[in-house]
């Protein structure tokens, strides 16, 4: 039986929202502004990459290589990113914004660590309004660590006791072992392929009973 947490770091994607339309419309509008003439990325093909850092993600979707200068591409993307996202957002899992307050009024801390770039979890807090609600926030793209480091940072900086991880993949999952902690599996998200996770959640708002006496 897993242990109550004290706290909760949360991944973005696939666990509190689903936002790949709209990422799939700044990868496109990155290709456009440069010029390639690489395949268009679709909801379909970014979807199953959900998780993978920006590099990877890009390694995935095009094997022949990004437009060069690669350097150029990123900063472009990143640039896109940060002008679109607060606009086009996303699509919050049903239930996610009430069970967070729920939580926090429950006086659970709550964080965020997502493989995202820099504007990428600022994005998402701007475009829910839900920015009151957790900690601190710390990505890839901030730190230049990977979630494994960036949980552990958290950990210590806080002096968690009981934290866990809630996220969607079986990579979340495997990072989350490495910090050393529980990890909650998001099984509506994108990824369908973990095996062990410690608890699961068929939707957000069973994250409530992690917590029974409190309910």
């Amino acid at each position: 039986m897993m242990t109550i947490p004290d706290s909760l770091i949360f991944d973005m994607d696939g666990t509190l929202w689903d936002a790949v339309a709209s990422y799939a419309e700044v990868w496109n509008r990155t290709l456009d502004d440069l010029g390639s003439d690489a395949p268009k990325v679709t909801y379909d093909k970014l979807a199953p990459l959900m998780g993978l850092s920006l590099e990877l993600i890009a390694e995935r979707l095009f094997p022949d290589g990004v437009p060069e200068p690669q350097s150029s591409f990123f900063e472009t993307l990143g640039e896109n990113e940060a002008y679109m996202m607060p606009t086009l957002g996303g699509k919050l899992y049903p239930g996610v914004a009430d069970t967070l307050r729920k939580l926090k009024e429950m006086e659970i801390k709550l964080f965020m660590v997502s493989n995202c770039g820099a504007a990428g979890l600022p994005n998402f807090v701007a475009y829910t309004g839900l920015g009151d609600v957790f900690i601190e926030l710390l990505s890839l793209g901030s730190t230049g660590k990977t979630k494994d480091v960036n949980m552990r940072t958290l950990i210590e900086r806080y002096s968690l006791q009981s934290p866990a991880y809630v996220g969607d993949t079986s990579g979340d999952q495997q990072y989350t072992r490495q910090a050393g902690i529980p990890f909650v599996w998001a099984s509506y998200g994108f990824g369908k392929d973990v095996v062990g996770a410690d608890f699961t959640l068929n939707k957000f708002t069973d994250i409530l009973t992690l917590f029974p006496h409190q309910n």
